[in-house]
């Protein structure tokens, strides 16, 4: 098989940190997204959707989504920490990995493709007919982001991981969201304490540089 991967973007990473907190070790090939090769006619006719991370499996097959691929080879072997080795330790990373998903990231995502001359009628990633840009949303996104950070830095409270007692995937999309975050200029700030010292100590793990 062979992971189809790119180097600063958030998607990716969330697969290479969950494959090095496993040991998981995939063939790679970089997709250099500056130069649009993720929409050039090579790649997708392997991927038509023209997105990264994706997973090309020994038959062909392409999985895509970051969190479909790490669920992949989660169920290849025994259940970890990551996801959940229990009923409710699943559930509380799945809800909090959905809310990470659908209220931080998605607010970085809205000020990041909506404000950007280089998104210019790409306002969704991947392959699309021409997407504006909606100005309107930048307004939701910082909004959304500052709730999200809040909601965040309380949950924290006495806390060392977000969605159970150990590292979970949870806190893997956190990191990621929280340091792509500063590409749309959206920051933590210095009174969320607890959220700066989680991400502290998820950015110290060696998978952090993966």
């Amino acid at each position: 098989m062979k992971l189809f991967d790119a180097d600063w973007a958030p998607s990716p990473r969330r697969v290479r940190i969950y494959l090095a907190e496993k040991g998981i070790s995939v063939e790679r090939e970089t997709i250099d997204l500056r130069q649009d090769e993720q929409l050039g006619a090579a790649y997708l006719a392997l991927n038509p959707r023209g997105v990264v991370p994706a997973l090309q499996l020994d038959d062909g097959e392409m999985l895509c989504e970051s969190a479909a691929i790490c669920r992949y080879f989660e169920a290849l072997g025994d259940p970890s920490p990551l996801f959940g080795e229990t009923a409710l330790d699943i559930a509380r990373i799945e809800s909090w990995s959905r809310r990470i998903e659908n209220e931080g990231y998605a607010a970085v995502v809205y000020v990041l493709r909506n404000q950007r001359p280089a998104f210019r009628d790409r306002g969704v990633a991947g392959k699309w007919p021409a997407i504006p840009q909606i100005p309107e949303l930048v307004e939701r996104g910082q909004i959304l982001w500052d709730m999200f950070v809040g909601v965040l830095d309380a949950h924290l409270a006495g806390r060392t991981w977000i969605a159970t007692d150990s590292y979970s995937f949870a806190d893997i999309s956190a990191l990621v969201t929280v340091d792509f975050a500063k590409a749309a200029k959206l920051v933590v700030p210095d009174g969320a304490a607890d959220l700066k010292r989680w991400h502290a100590a998820a950015s110290a793990r060696s998978s952090a540089t993966a």
